[in-house]
């Protein structure tokens, strides 16, 4: 009888298993490496975002963003990305609004820094110091009204707890995980940065375009089960 319990378990197994398949989160593309299928383009020119070679080709003028369709709530993003010049400036807004308030070119929503390690000296402050060096590290901060609570506080913003990433004309990793008002950040392997207490818990992912080129490669999401954002938690849905 036991061997035709476990052929009759292992049957039971492999019929239920395509149910059990549909139910486990798994990355999907947000970026198809052919064109811009999925993006809206926010704020910025026509030709501020292209494919190229398998490649998201940003020229980085003028300062806006390109938005995903869809909105997210809780999820793991995967991008990488890759400045061409010395203190190029970029980043990827996580629940985000669908567009600026009037008068601005940046959204609400959480954003995820992407500036090339040379920034604080090519932006110095105004006694001839360089930046503060939290700068290229992946800050995380809200943007445009957004208010977290910053795991490592630089003011409101929360600077990494160690530098990693690397200059231009190489290619950092990003993997974005973001629930229930909590946002943290592995750069190149490793998490080193985080906020929470998000005020807004579901909205769009934008890219940003900031005054020089980058690149972004193997854009991919795994949507997770959704959590407690309320409406007033939630970015406004774009006009159709």
């Amino acid at each position: 009888m036991k061997p035709l319990l476990a052929l009759a378990v292992l049957a039971l197994v492999v019929s239920i298993r395509p149910v059990l398949a549909d139910d486990v989160p798994a990355f999907r593309d947000l970026f198809n490496g052919k064109d811009l299928t999925g993006w809206v383009n926010v704020n910025t020119a026509p030709d501020t975002w292209s494919v190229r070679d398998g490649l998201l080709v940003c020229t980085g003028k003028p300062i806006g963003v390109m938005r995903t369709e869809k909105q997210y709530e809780n999820f793991i993003l995967h991008i990488e990305w890759m400045h061409l010049e010395a203190g190029g400036n970029s980043g990827v807004f996580v629940w985000s609004d669908p567009a600026p308030a009037a008068g601005r070119n940046l959204p609400k929503g959480g954003e995820v820094q992407m500036l090339e390690l040379e920034w604080p000296n090519l932006n110095r402050e105004k006694d001839g110091t360089p930046r503060h060096r939290g700068y290229v590290s992946g800050e995380l901060f809200g943007a445009g009204g957004l208010i977290v609570t910053p795991d490592n506080p630089r003011g409101a913003r929360s600077m990494s707890y160690e530098y990693r990433c690397k200059g231009k004309g190489e290619w950092n990793t990003y993997v974005v995980v973001c629930v229930d008002g909590v946002i943290k950040l592995s750069i190149n392997g490793k998490f080193v940065n985080g906020v929470r207490e998000a005020s807004q818990r579901k909205g769009y992912l934008c890219l940003e375009s900031e005054g020089a080129p980058i690149h972004f490669r193997n854009i991919k999401i795994m949507e997770l089960p959704g959590g407690r954002a309320t409406p007033e938690q939630t970015a406004p849905v774009a006009p159709p």
